[in-house]
C-alpha cells in the first residue's frame, strides 16, 4: 500500500515522454512540480531504491519495467549526464543502481555506475587527512557524503578504499560523549558541525555492517554495538525512531531504518552480542513501522505517512506552502511536511525495512 500510494500521488511521465517515470515531489503538486522544474536529484535515487525493494519482494515484470524507466528518466531530467556536484547526490544514487543491477538486472545502470564510482573514488583526499567532500570543491567533509559512498564503493569492490572511509568517519565524526556520528568537519581548519541527523547513523550503521562481513574485523562489530546502544538511547523513543521533518530532512528516517534492517539481517557473528545486537535493530524497525501504520491518515483508500511517525499524520491542504532550494542547495520543508515525496518514501522504506525483517522471522 505504501508502494501503492507513491505510484498513484507522485508518478508521472517526464515531460510526456514516452517510456520515462519520475517522482513529482509534491502532493498536491504545484504547476512547477509536475513539470519537474524541481526534482531534487537526491531524493529520485530514492525513489529508485525502494522501486527496487518492490521488485525484490515481489517481482513482476511491471515493477521491473517501473525500475528501468525510472533509471532513464533520471539521466533525462539530470541533462548533463549521470553525475552533478553533489557527492552525497552521486553516493544515493550508485547505491540505488549497483541495487537495480545486481538484483533485477537493469543494464541501463552500467554506464551509469562507472561514472560514479569514478567520481566518488577520486573525491577521497589524503592533503587534508582523508574524506570526500560534500561538494566539488568544498571544504566541507561530512557523514551525508561520506557515508553511502562508502557503501557504494564497497559494494563496487573498492572494499579498501571503503574500510578508509570507515575508519576516518569513525576517527573523525564520532562524539565521545553520546557515542553518535556528527554531521561533519570544515577542512583543513578542523572546525566541526556538530548536529547528529538519523540518517548519518543509519548510513555507518549500515557500511560497517558490510565491512564486518567482508573483512571479520573485529572492529566493524564493536562500531557497530557502539553506534545501535546510541541510536537506541538518543534517537529513539518507546523504540520507536523519534522526530522527522520534511524537506531533505524528510528522507532522514527512513535510510536510518533501511539500514537497521542491514544491521539485522547481514551482521554476522554468533555470539550473544551479536545475536542482541541484530535483534535490537530489527525491533526499532518493526516497532517504527507499527507506529507510523497506526499514525497514517487513509486518503483515498492508500495511506498518507506523518513526518513524525509517533504521532498522526497531517493532511496537506491545496498546493500552498512548497518547499523550496536554500542558498546552500538543501530542500526545506513544505508547510505540511506530509506533502513532501521525501516524507512518503521514508514512509515506503520503512516498511519496505520491516517487510525484510518480518519475513526473516526477526
Amino acid at each position: 500500500m505504501a508502494e501503492s500510494a507513491i505510484v498513484s500521488r507522485h508518478l508521472r511521465a517526464l515531460w510526456a515522454c514516452p517510456g520515462t517515470e519520475l517522482g513529482v515531489v509534491g502532493w498536491p503538486a504545484t504547476k512547477r512540480e509536475r513539470a519537474f522544474v524541481s526534482w531534487h536529484y537526491w531524493w529520485q535515487a530514492h525513489l529508485i531504491d525502494c522501486a527496487v525493494d518492490a521488485a525484490n519482494r515481489a517481482p513482476t515484470s511491471v515493477r521491473r519495467k517501473r525500475i528501468s524507466e525510472l533509471v532513464r528518466s533520471h539521466r533525462i531530467r539530470n541533462i548533463t549526464g549521470w553525475t552533478n556536484n553533489y557527492y552525497d547526490d552521486m553516493a544515493w544514487l550508485a547505491i540505488a543502481l549497483e541495487r537495480a543491477e545486481r538484483t533485477q538486472g537493469i543494464t541501463e545502470a552500467r554506464g551509469a555506475l562507472v561514472a560514479l564510482e569514478k567520481k566518488l573514488y577520486e573525491a577521497w583526499n589524503p592533503e587534508v587527512g582523508g574524506g570526500i567532500p560534500w561538494r566539488v570543491r568544498a571544504d566541507y567533509y561530512n557523514a551525508p557524503a561520506n557515508g553511502p559512498a562508502a557503501i557504494a564503493l564497497n559494494r563496487l569492490g573498492r572494499h579498501t578504499r571503503a574500510q578508509e572511509m570507515a575508519d576516518w568517519l569513525d576517527a573523525t565524526l564520532r562524539d565521545s560523549s553520546t557515542g553518535l556520528i556528527l554531521d561533519g568537519i570544515h577542512l583543513p581548519s578542523g572546525v566541526i558541525e556538530r548536529p547528529t541527523f538519523t540518517y548519518c547513523q543509519g548510513v555507518v550503521l549500515g557500511v560497517e555492517t558490510e565491512l564486518a562481513m567482508h573483512t571479520g574485523a573485529e572492529r566493524h562489530l564493536e562500531r557497530v554495538h557502539r553506534l545501535l546502544v546510541a541510536v537506541e538511547d538518543h534517537m529513539t523513543a518507546g523504540g520507536v525512531i523519534k522526530g522527522g521533518g520534511g524537506g531533505d530532512g524528510g528522507l532522514f528516517n527512513g535510510i536510518l531504518a533501511r539500514y537497521l534492517a542491514v544491521v539485522a539481517m547481514m551482521l554476522p557473528g554468533e555470539d550473544r552480542q551479536q545475536v542482541a545486537d541484530r535483534q535490537a535493530a530489527a525491533a526499532i524497525v518493526r516497532a517504527s513501522a507499527t507506529a507510523a501504520w497506526a499514525n497514517r491518515l487513509e486518503v483515498e483508500g492508500e495511506p498518507l505517512f506523518g513526518a513524525d511517525w509517533s504521532k498522526p499524520a497531517q493532511l496537506p491542504g491545496g498546493t500552498a506552502g512548497a518547499g523550496y532550494f536554500t542558498t546552500g542547495g538543501s530542500v526545506t520543508s513544505s508547510k505540511v511536511p506530509e506533502r513532501d515525496l521525501s516524507v512518503q518514501l521514508s514512509g515506503w522504506l520503512l516498511m519496505e525495512a520491516a517487510y525484510q525483517v518480518s519475513a526473516a522471522g526477526l
